[in-house]
């Protein structure tokens, strides 16, 4: 029985050794805790850890008190790996968000008419091709070169707006359309072509990885200076991977001297001058709404923020909004206040949802049908924006919380499966560091930008579209406000 007890006293020794230096392991190379709590921290786990140790290995005679002991062990063995575990996943989630391949992806469809007689490329072989002059060129360029790579030879016709393209395609003009799945949006979004889907097919289609000319302009200290996040929620359709129409556009701009955020919503439907960088092939200088820029990429709505606004983007955030069910779910659900007024029944897009007036407790379908809801309002898309920022304040103030840690593992796997991010896994480190060490109380303001509804010719469409005529007075007033949080010392 002694012998028995040795063994597993040595055994249950050599189990919690392993685990706590695994513990360790991941806790020093996670850079998440403040050097100065770290290293005390690390030293009274390896003391209380080895005082343990001595005392089942060499003080503990009584069979009793050896069993006790090594239960003891055990269990700090369990925790450990638990807690390495945890610690691991997170380490993960940071490598999802933030790895920079500096490539996206584009997938490329070749559509004809559903009562054609083609049926596969052999079939449209030296036909004439429809495309987008501008649209997602680098992804089309190379689908064009793979055709041609199989001796599928045809003839190029570009267009300007994809009004004259889908046109072309319904009067046989052409055999068939090449089109980024990007823009099949935007194509369905226009009432004629609404049932685009159901009167063509895809006969070809493949995945492309194209040159992403989204860069960060980081900030030298992020824990001191000022710096905006550009918030773009990526159109559902297509992959977050992918480049797609930024149905979501939150300005957050962060001064952590002063523990101020402030959150400038900007309509998916705002009316502004298209800018980017060449590679972005995007429409430069036309007037477009703002949801339309995504289709080049989060660079060309960056650059567009950035002019319309007169600031400069440090950092992107790209979201995948339908995955915030997810990160709401694993937080145990947030709160949200709806104003007098304000109730709604049910949801357009979720009719078994609504919300009432006063706090309402919102799981993640719930919260998503609240952030993406516009038709039960009189204000439409200015009020959908306002609950947008509703439910970002809720999720951070949740996850500031101690309550995350209930929910810690599966919010590190929503996390990792929602947003993508330019900004470096080092910043982020160094900004939940200063959360752990300064413990800041963040004040949350708000603003949006807004507008008047119109009818204007949108330029990716080639077509007259509804769009919001940006209001100067709100865009003047946001530039004051964006510029009092960043300078604001104290």
């Amino acid at each position: 029985m002694i012998k028995t007890n040795k063994v597993l006293s040595i055994f249950s020794s050599i189990i919690t050794v392993a685990a706590s230096v695994f513990f360790i392991y991941e806790l020093v190379t996670l850079h998440l805790i403040p050097t100065k709590l770290l290293i005390p921290i690390v030293i009274i786990f390896i003391l209380i850890n080895a005082i343990i140790l001595v005392l089942l290995n060499f003080y503990g005679k009584n069979i009793v008190t050896k069993l006790f002991m090594i239960m003891i062990v055990l269990v700090i063995a369990c925790l450990s790996s638990f807690g390495g575990l945890y610690l691991m996943k997170t380490s993960n989630m940071f490598n999802q968000i933030t790895k920079y391949n500096e490539t996206v992806k584009q997938t490329v469809s070749v559509v004809v008419k559903e009562n054609s007689a083609y049926e596969d490329l052999k079939d449209i072989k030296n036909q004439e091709l429809a495309v987008l002059e501008n649209s997602g060129s680098q992804g089309i360029s190379k689908c064009i070169k793979d055709l041609d790579d199989k001796h599928i030879k045809v003839n190029v016709k570009k267009y300007e707006g994809i009004s004259a393209m889908v046109d072309a395609l319904e009067a046989e003009s052409v055999a068939a359309l090449i089109i980024t799945e990007s823009s099949r949006g935007n194509i369905l979004d226009i009432e004629e072509y609404k049932n685009f889907n159901k009167v063509t097919r895809t006969i070809y289609q493949a995945e492309y990885l194209v040159k992403d000319t989204n860069k960060s302009k980081a900030v030298k200290n992020i824990t001191t200076e000022p710096f905006n996040i550009l918030v773009t929620g990526s159109d559902s359709r297509v992959s977050l991977y992918e480049n797609s129409r930024s149905d979501v556009n939150m300005l957050i701009t962060v001064n952590p001297k002063t523990s101020t955020i402030l959150l400038t919503s900007i309509p998916r439907d705002y009316y502004v001058e298209t800018v980017c960088d060449i590679d972005d092939a995007c429409l430069i200088g036309q007037l477009d709404k703002l949801t339309h820029t995504g289709v080049h990429g989060v660079n060309t709505t960056k650059k567009t923020v950035e002019n319309l606004l007169g600031i400069e983007i440090n950092y992107t955030l790209k979201v995948g909004f339908e995955s915030v069910t997810g990160i709401v779910d694993a937080l145990g659900g947030i709160n949200v206040n709806v104003a007098p007024g304000y109730a709604v029944s049910s949801f357009h897009t979720a009719p078994q949802y609504g919300v009432v007036e006063g706090v309402n407790h919102l799981n993640g379908e719930q919260a998503l049908a609240y952030a993406r809801e516009r038709y039960a309002y009189q204000e439409g898309d200015r009020q959908r924006v306002k609950n947008q920022q509703e439910v970002l304040m809720a999720v951070i103030d949740k996850v500031t919380s101690p309550s995350v840690i209930s929910g810690y593992s599966n919010l590190m796997d929503a996390l990792g499966n929602t947003f993508i991010t330019n900004m470096k896994t080092k910043e982020i480190q160094e900004l939940i560091q200063y959360q752990l060490k300064v413990m800041p109380s963040w004040k949350f303001e708000q603003n949006s930008l807004d507008g008047t509804g119109s009818t204007e010719y949108c330029a990716e469409l080639g077509q007259a579209a509804y769009v919001m005529i940006p209001d100067r007075n709100t865009i003047e007033s946001a530039k004051i406000q964006i510029n009092e949080v960043v300078n604001k010392k104290q």
